[in-house]
């Protein structure tokens, strides 16, 4: 069982940057690739980023692409989320997740909830107008 936990959360003014981390513990036989979702109170949680699990191919949600910026570093088995420009309207809670094993790598797939076996506890990201 792989367990994530997210990290760097904070509160920062429009048009400022933050870097989340998400480091993965527990089973260490295996790769994950791994995605970055968020929930803005009162919204459904909706995806932001994933990256493959040797880091080759990364997908973004049209309201973050080219501002956020997703990467991995599997020696310290840390996925990171930079996130630049920052607007009022991604304030939410950023939810790292571990994506299942054995499904392709698509857009389609790696945006869907359900294809995510284990999440982290969240951390919250505010941007002040």
């Amino acid at each position: 069982q792989v367990q994530v936990a997210e990290s760097g959360g904070g509160l920062v003014q429009a048009g400022g940057s933050l870097t989340l981390s998400c480091a993965a513990s527990g089973r260490t036989g295996t790769t994950y690739a791994m995605g970055w979702f968020r929930r803005a109170p009162g919204q459904e949680r909706e995806f932001v980023a994933a990256i493959s699990w040797n880091g080759a191919d990364s997908y973004y949600a049209d309201s973050v692409k080219g501002r956020f910026a997703i990467s991995r570093d599997n020696a310290k088995r840390t996925v990171y989320l930079q996130m630049n420009s920052l607007k009022p309207e991604d304030s939410a809670v950023y939810y790292c997740a571990v994506f299942s094993p054995g499904l392709p790598l698509t857009i389609g797939t790696m945006t869907g909830q359900h294809n995510y076996i284990a999440w982290g506890q969240g951390t919250q990201v505010t941007v002040s107008s």
